[in-house]
C-alpha cells in the first residue's frame, strides 16, 4: 500500500530530480518535506522531527537556525549581498582570508575562492599542474590518488576518487589517474593496530611514486577519513610518512579538507595531528556553518610565484566563479570561525567526541552484526559485516545500511548510510540527552532489522521444506 502523500511531495516528485538517489525508490519511500530546522533537530510537514545526525551532509556544525549566524548574515545583507571579485574586493573576503590564513598550516599565506567542494578540487588540481608547467617541469601531467578516495563529482574530481559507484560510468571521460592502495586499518593487509602501527601501507604510495614521479604532478588525499569510502580511518603517522613522499620525489601535496576541517577530526584541522603543511589545502562544508556554499583553496607564496609575472606572459591563473568570493558566504564563514575562537569549540568537540565513544562502544561491542566502532573527534562509524570474525561484508545487494537508515527515520533520527557503514556526523551542539537518543535508536534500529531478516530467512527456509 502506497503513502499517501501531500501536495509539495507531488509536486517534489513532478518535478525535483534528487542527488545520490535512484528516484525509482521515491516511489515507496518518498521525499520529507522538511519544514523548519532548530539545532539538532529538522521538521517536517507533519511536525514530526528528525534528530540531523549527519549535520545534513557534514555541514551544519553549530546548529540548524543558529541565532548568531543568522544574524550576522542578516546584518550583511542589508548591507551587501555579492560584488564582481575580478578587481573588486570586500572587507568580508579580506578579513575571511587574513583569518584562515592565521589558522591554518604554516606556509599557506593565499586564499583562492570558490563556492563548493568539487569547484575548490578541480582548482588545486590546476594550479598544482600549471604551477609545474610554468616551471619547466613540463612531463609533470598526472595525479596520484588512493583507492576508495573520494574527492567530488565534477570530472577532474571524479578523476582523482577511487569509489566505482560514482566513477565507473564516466571512466571514458576522466583523466589517467595513477592509482594507490589506500589505508585500510579494519581490514589490514599487514595485521597491524592504527594506534601502534607505522603505517606500513605508505609503501604502496611509495611504489608508485618511485615509478611515475616524473610524471606526477601531486598527490591527493583525505587526511584522516576516507569518508564516502565509509569513513575509513587512519593514523596521522601516515600523513606525515606521505609528506616526506612528496618532499622527497619532488610532488606537490593535496590535503582535501573539505569532509575533516573545521573540528570534525577532534583539531581545527586533520593535518595539525601530523603536524604537516600541505601544498594545497582545500576547505569547504563547516566553513559557513551549513549555511551557504562556499570553499577556498589554501596555497603557499612558493606556488603563488609561478603565476605572478606580466600580463602578457600568459601566467596568471584564469579560473572563475560568478560568486567567486560571495559576500554574504564570507561573512558567514567569518562569524563561524570567531564562533571557534570566541566559544571554545574545538575543546568541545574534544569532550564530545569521548562521550559519543564511551555510549557507542557500549551500546554496539555485543551486536553480532558490527565489525568495528570506530571514531576519530566527532566522526564515529559502525561497520555492518556478515561475520565478526572473518569480516566478511554483507551483500550490497540487500542495501542494508538503507533499510537501517529507513527505519530510523520512523524513529526520528536521520542516519543516511555509505553502503553498510552506518555513521555519526552531528553538530557539535548536540546535548548529552540528544546524544543518547542517536546511539540508543540506532542500537535499537540494527537489532530491530537483524532479528527481522533472521526471521524471513528462517520463514524462507520452513517454505521451502515444506514444498
Amino acid at each position: 500500500m502506497k503513502q499517501l502523500l501531500t501536495e509539495l511531495q507531488e509536486i517534489d516528485l513532478q518535478h525535483v530530480w534528487h542527488p545520490c538517489s535512484q528516484m525509482k525508490d521515491y516511489e515507496d519511500f518518498p521525499p520529507i518535506v522538511i519544514k523548519k530546522g532548530q539545532g539538532v533537530w529538522l521538521y517536517d510537514e507533519q511536525s514530526q522531527r528528525y534528530l540531523d545526525a549527519v549535520s545534513s551532509w557534514w555541514v551544519n556544525i553549530f546548529g540548524h537556525a543558529n541565532p548568531r549566524i543568522s544574524q550576522a548574515l542578516s546584518d550583511q545583507a542589508f548591507t551587501l549581498e555579492h560584488a564582481i571579485f575580478a578587481n573588486f574586493s570586500h572587507e568580508p573576503a579580506i578579513k575571511l582570508a587574513q583569518k584562515l590564513v592565521a589558522l591554518t598550516p604554516q606556509r599557506l599565506q593565499k586564499v583562492f575562492f570558490a563556492d563548493n567542494g568539487s569547484s575548490a578540487i578541480e582548482i588545486a588540481l590546476k594550479m598544482s599542474f600549471q604551477y609545474h608547467m610554468q616551471t619547466g617541469k613540463t612531463t609533470k601531467k598526472r595525479f596520484l590518488a588512493l583507492t576508495d578516495a573520494y574527492h567530488g563529482e565534477t570530472l577532474g574530481a571524479l578523476s582523482v576518487g577511487g569509489v566505482d559507484l560514482y566513477n565507473e560510468v564516466y571512466q571514458p571521460l576522466l583523466l589517467d589517474t595513477v592509482r594507490a592502495q589506500g589505508p585500510d586499518c579494519f581490514r589490514c593487509p599487514f595485521n597491524q593496530h592504527p594506534e601502534s602501527c607505522h603505517a606500513q601501507c605508505i609503501q604502496f604510495v611509495e611504489d608508485q611514486l618511485m615509478l611515475h614521479h616524473m610524471d606526477i604532478t601531486a598527490v591527493i588525499i583525505e587526511p584522516l577519513i576516507q569518508a564516502a569510502a565509509g569513513m575509513k580511518m587512519y593514523p596521522a603517522i601516515y600523513l606525515r610518512r606521505l609528506r616526506e613522499l612528496c618532499t622527497k620525489y619532488d610532488v606537490h601535496l593535496i590535503a582535501d579538507e573539505i569532509a575533516v576541517g573545521f573540528g570534525r577530526t577532534g583539531t581545527l584541522f586533520a593535518c595539525e595531528q601530523a603536524d604537516i603543511t600541505p601544498d594545497f589545502m582545500c576547505l569547504s562544508k563547516g566553513l559557513t556553518g551549513g549555511y551557504l556554499p562556499l570553499s577556498v583553496v589554501l596555497t603557499t607564496n612558493e606556488v603563488y610565484q609561478a603565476f605572478y609575472d606580466d600580463y602578457g606572459t600568459m601566467k596568471a591563473f584564469l579560473h572563475s566563479h560568478s560568486y567567486t568570493g560571495n559576500t554574504l558566504a564570507c561573512r558567514v564563514a567569518l562569524e563561524v570561525l570567531t564562533m571557534f575562537e570566541e566559544e571554545q569549540y574545538i575543546a568541545i568537540v574534544q569532550e564530545k567526541g569521548q562521550r559519543m565513544r564511551k555510549l557507542a562502544e557500549q551500546a554496539f561491542a555485543d551486536l553480532p552484526y558490527v565489525g568495528e566502532y570506530r571514531q576519530v573527534g566527532l566522526v564515529g562509524a559502525i561497520e555492518l559485516v556478515a561475520n565478526r570474525e572473518s569480516k566478511e561484508p554483507l551483500p550490497s545487494e540487500e542495501r542494508i545500511g538503507y533499510q537501517i537508515y529507513k527505519r530510523a527515520l520512523a524513529k526520528g533520527l536521520l542516519i543516511r548510510p555509505l553502503g553498510n557503514v552506518l555513521y555519526f556526523m552531528p553538530p557539535y551542539i548536540i546535548t548529552d540527552d540528544e546524544m543518547q537518543f542517536m546511539i540508543q535508536t540506532t542500537q535499537e534500529t540494527i537489532v530491530q532489522f537483524f532479528k527481522e531478516r533472521e526471521d524471513q530467512a528462517c520463514f524462507n527456509d520452513n517454505q521451502h521444506y515444506h514444498l
